[in-house]
């Protein structure tokens, strides 16, 4: 008998096939009748895909839900949504509350891409100078694919490409910068009493086939070849 985490693998793998063959084949304006998805979307729509349960600004969301600048997105168990707000995609898992910044033009004011209280997000990120922040950490990216996925006690940072200065929230001595060509991973610990609050981490929980999905929806492609229906680590999709 399948355990409960072999089963969401099988699910998560499932998922994508089935989101990325929507993106890839649907022409504009027709949609997946499984998941929603579309390769691009009605003006006012942002939501390409969702499942379970999700909210925005304490609503429950579909995929005629508008996300806009200083929204609250929240997803519940066994649960995700693909989204796109301006040139920025992301895939919100389950259990994650996810804030945008409010629209600023301060000049001079790096602004946020967005701030990850808890749970997993992948992200492509037009380029600009930006950060992504989370409780124990704040990622410094200019225009690049990141996955973080955001805990109490440590935050889990993985540069896909690009480069990105990664810092303890508390303290901007500790920091490191990345160069990444192909998935560089850290783990941030909130320990502050840690020898070592920065430290390396494995590649895991998302894959080259999920960048390369959210790349397209935003009219761009990941900075190397990725094979279609392929994916190249196990974890969770939810």
């Amino acid at each position: 008998m399948e355990s409960l985490s072999e089963i969401d693998e099988r699910r998560r793998r499932f998922l994508l096939h089935l989101l990325a063959s929507a993106a890839f084949t649907t022409t504009v304006g027709c949609s997946s009748s499984s998941t929603g998805l579309t390769s691009e979307l009605p003006p006012g729509r942002s939501i390409h895909a969702l499942s379970g349960e999700v909210h925005v600004n304490g609503v429950p969301a579909s995929v005629l839900t508008r996300i806009n600048p200083g929204d609250i997105i929240e997803t519940f168990d066994r649960s995700f949504v693909i989204f796109v707000v301006q040139k920025d995609a992301f895939i919100l898992r389950g259990n994650s509350i996810m804030t945008l910044p409010g629209v600023t033009a301060t000049p001079g004011i790096v602004s946020t891409a967005f701030t990850l209280e808890r749970g997993k997000a992948l992200s492509v990120l037009a380029s600009r100078r930006t950060d992504i922040s989370t409780p124990s950490a704040v990622i410094g990216v200019r225009g690049t694919g990141v996955y973080v996925e955001a805990e109490p006690d440590l935050s889990y940072v993985c540069v896909c490409y690009g480069t990105s200065d990664v810092t303890t929230r508390d303290d901007p001595d500790i920091t490191e910068t990345i160069v990444s060509d192909h998935h560089t991973g850290r783990y941030i610990l909130a320990d502050k009493s840690a020898s070592q609050r920065i430290i390396p981490a494995p590649f895991k929980n998302h894959d080259d086939q999920e960048l390369l999905l959210i790349e397209t929806l935003v009219g761009r492609t990941p900075p190397y070849i990725v094979p279609r229906g392929v994916t190249r680590t196990r974890g969770s999709y939810f």
